[in-house]
């Protein structure tokens, strides 16, 4: 049906919270403790249409079993509009990777990094795009 949530370990949670709250305009729904220890666990951050992001605490992650490898590769995010959102970001503070251009699919696209080095895609549907042909056909 869609992606219910996207999960992401952090290593200073203030730090990711800010990027995603102030940065992006998420908006924090609520956070969950460890029931053994009452320790903070994981933050929520609501993304819209049933969607969340979960920030995970727990600092440095060990990826060496992959060989520097890793299956995921970016996180996209779909945006209203592109221009108002990467404003928006740099007026928070922000620096983008990429700015804002149309890819061969037809749709605006900017990079961005988080503060744990998420490489974090910003998109904003061309209306000509595959994407949206496929969304109006389904």
């Amino acid at each position: 049906m869609q992606i219910g949530h996207v999960a992401i370990t952090v290593k200073n949670m203030e730090a990711s919270q800010d990027f995603y709250t102030k940065g992006l305009g998420l908006k924090k729904a609520f956070e969950l403790s460890r029931p053994e220890t009452g320790e903070p666990w994981i933050v929520y951050l609501y993304m819209g249409h049933e969607q969340f992001l979960e920030l995970f605490y727990g600092g440095e992650v060990d990826y060496s079993w992959q060989e520097n490898h890793r299956a995921y590769n970016h996180l996209c995010l779909a945006v209203e509009d592109i221009h108002d959102t990467v404003k928006g970001l740099k007026d928070a503070g922000y620096t983008m990777d990429k700015e804002p251009r149309v890819g061969c699919d037809g749709n605006w696209q900017a990079w961005i990094t988080d503060p744990d080095g998420v490489r974090i895609e910003l998109m904003q549907l061309g209306e000509d795009s595959p994407q949206k042909k496929a969304i109006r056909e389904l």
